[in-house]
């Protein structure tokens, strides 16, 4: 049993980053690259919740190629850490650890890869979802909107429930007249991709949405045995059969317990360099680049060396990393990781 009221983080170290090109690479994505500061994103997420008085130790879940990196930017942090042995989405992943904790256990769910600017702000709406998920709800994160964005899902928020709102419905990502629509509207949140529930409530539920897909996890982690590493394997055969899919499709657009907390915290995800540009200025990071510009403007641009010089261009974006160059508009920056270097590094 989990008596001691403190959370459990798992931390989710999946995706390659494709949109982050080239800085983000399959064999060291973007989590693990130091993108806002002295730290990577993933040693970020991980001292978001380093205070053991709110929570336990977190499990790190993230595929056999990326382990070493965990690893590697753990140091001597006590975690558990699950290598998949192949990439099958959220659901999945989280059905894992869910698995190897007590049913009572307050799941704290949280990507690696996103930027949280007030941490006070993510502590108290995580103490907020922490008495809902005590209520048996599942508890999505909603960010309040900034701007009409098309790139991220959003939430209605419902009825008025403990700290937070029942959730009304989940929308994929809008066009731009849904998204201005939904902004004006005031009744919608941006989906932050973070979650809060007990281990037990998220697998009712996947059993209840997914039977298969729970009946598979639970007997990858049954076979499942541990390395000389102290990581923990699922049978690779029984995990690789699961058929993948988000938590977003597979549970929370189909729970009646679906709640949302509010948490104005800084969020973004860094899904693009526009993103990633908008969060350096944020945390006031100045630019890693020698910039020249002759009538030109609002340029961003990152380097590990050489001099970027731009003339007679604006609203631009440009990127030097290694032997590769990406120059994008900022309207185009979600389209980067179609690129053949992207997409087939």
């Amino acid at each position: 049993m989990s008596n001691d009221g403190k959370i459990h983080p798992v931390v989710l170290c999946g995706g390659s980053g494709t949109r982050l090109w080239p800085l983000s690479r399959k064999d060291r994505p973007k989590p693990f690259r130091k993108l806002l500061g002295d730290r990577t994103l993933f040693q970020q997420t991980l001292a978001r919740v380093a205070d053991r008085c709110r929570f336990e130790p977190p499990t790190i879940i993230a595929g056999s190629a990326h382990a070493p990196l965990v690893d590697e930017q753990l140091g001597s942090l006590n975690a558990s850490v699950i290598v998949e042995p192949c990439a099958r989405n959220t659901a999945p992943a989280i059905a894992l650890a869910a698995q190897r904790l007590p049913r009572d256990a307050v799941m704290l769910v949280c990507p690696s890869d996103h930027a949280i600017q007030d941490n006070e702000a993510f502590l108290a709406g995580v103490a907020k979802a922490q008495t809902l998920a005590r209520d048996a709800r599942l508890v999505a994160f909603g960010i309040t909107p900034t701007q009409p964005e098309t790139g991220y899902g959003y939430i209605e928020v419902g009825e008025s429930s403990g700290g937070g709102n029942m959730v009304a419905r989940f929308v994929e990502k809008p066009d731009i007249d849904r998204a201005r629509e939904f902004l004006a509207s005031g009744n919608f949140v941006w989906n932050g991709g973070i979650f809060v529930f007990r281990a037990g409530d998220f697998l009712d539920e996947l059993a209840r949405y997914r039977p298969v897909m729970a009946s598979q996890a639970e007997q990858a982690v049954v076979r499942g045995d541990i390395d000389s590493m102290h990581h923990f394997h699922p049978e690779p055969t029984t995990f690789a059969a699961i058929e993948g899919e988000s938590i977003d499709f597979a549970i929370m657009e189909n729970t009646d317990r679906a709640a949302v907390v509010a948490a104005d915290m800084g969020w973004s995800d860094i899904g693009d360099w526009s993103a990633l540009f908008a969060a350096r200025k944020a945390a006031r990071i100045s630019t890693k680049a020698k910039l020249d510009l002759v009538a030109a403007s609002n340029v961003d641009a990152f380097s590990d060396g050489p001099r970027i010089s731009v003339v007679g261009v604006s609203d631009i974006l440009v990127v030097v990393d290694g032997d590769e160059v990406l120059v994008t508009s900022r309207e185009a920056a979600q389209k980067v990781g179609q690129l053949p270097g992207a997409s087939k590094q």
